[in-house]
């Protein structure tokens, strides 16, 4: 059958059960009010309705929000921590690709209390994740056989996503954010480097996160001794995590690698469908 290809300005909306929005930063506002006004419902992949507060999105994105009274009915699109309000809402934020493996590798530290430092995170992602704008720093000859840092510190844009859904869990929650592009076309590995409180060794923290993510269908926690890859991920709606305690210094290594493409975009938005529309979880992802 024919599927028609339209200007979103002259788009059907009344027509439509649910819209996914892959537009600029600062766009999706607009239109996600005309699709939500003519019953559908919206999964927004831009960073507009990611964050709870409109001063905190203008201070980040240096962009004015153009629905802010939409943030309360949005709801940050992490299955794993927020199925049942996806279940329910009819505007689901998207979450970014970044902080999707570092919140999913370090929710189960915060929320049991296994630590009280600042944790550091260390993430390498292809360069798909970096956007489709031409710039400098994607340039074939800049990327090509180079690994470079950049936002390191606490600069980069996503590390309020990530300790505003972490603070929820633990107001404790504070991190360390070095992101660093790969000359690969796609993937994240994030590794995590944790000082736990005393008390936690490799199989109470196994335990902890085989506890917590035992249900999900999209984490995987690799045994003991093996580590978490780019390849383990790539292509597919998974999280794959592995587990390491250092008992020379009691500090717990996290690694985390997902697909930014898929479960750092369009996957986890097919996800979030599902949830919203009362489907299998996994339709069209395994």
């Amino acid at each position: 059958f024919d599927i028609p290809l339209v200007a979103h300005d002259a788009a059907p909306l009344d027509a439509i059960d649910v819209a996914f929005l892959a537009l600029p930063h600062g766009a999706s506002a607009d239109f996600a009010k005309r699709a939500l006004d003519a019953g559908a419902r919206v999964i927004d992949l831009s960073a507009d309705f990611r964050l709870h507060d409109a001063d905190a999105y203008k201070k980040i994105y240096g962009l004015e929000h153009h629905a802010p009274e939409l943030l309360p009915q949005a709801v940050y699109g992490l299955p794993e921590l927020h199925r049942a309000q996806i279940k329910q809402t009819k505007l689901v934020a998207n979450p970014g690709c970044y902080p999707t493996s570092v919140i999913l590798g370090l929710a189960p530290i915060w929320r049991a209390g296994a630590t009280n430092d600042t944790v550091i995170v260390d993430s390498k992602s292809g360069v798909s994740g970096a956007g489709r704008k031409p710039t400098l720093t994607v340039h074939f000859v800049e990327v090509n056989e180079n690994l470079a840092p950049y936002n390191i510190g606490r600069v980069h844009r996503h590390l309020s996503e990530m300790e505003q859904e972490l603070q929820a869990i633990n107001s404790k929650a504070s991190l360390i954010f070095s992101p660093h592009l790969l000359p690969i076309s796609r993937g994240i590995l994030s590794t995590m480097y944790v000082r736990l409180n005393d008390g936690w060794d490799e199989k109470s923290l196994r335990d902890l996160y085989t506890e917590t993510y035992h249900d999900e269908p999209f984490v995987r926690i690799l045994p003991s001794g093996q580590l978490a890859t780019i390849t383990h991920s790539n292509y597919t709606n998974y999280c794959t995590l592995s587990i390491h305690h250092v008992p020379e210094v009691n500090q717990a290594i996290i690694c985390a690698s997902i697909d930014n493409l898929i479960k750092g975009a369009s996957g986890q938005a097919v996800q979030n469908m599902n949830l919203m529309f009362g489907l299998d979880e996994t339709l069209g992802l395994i």
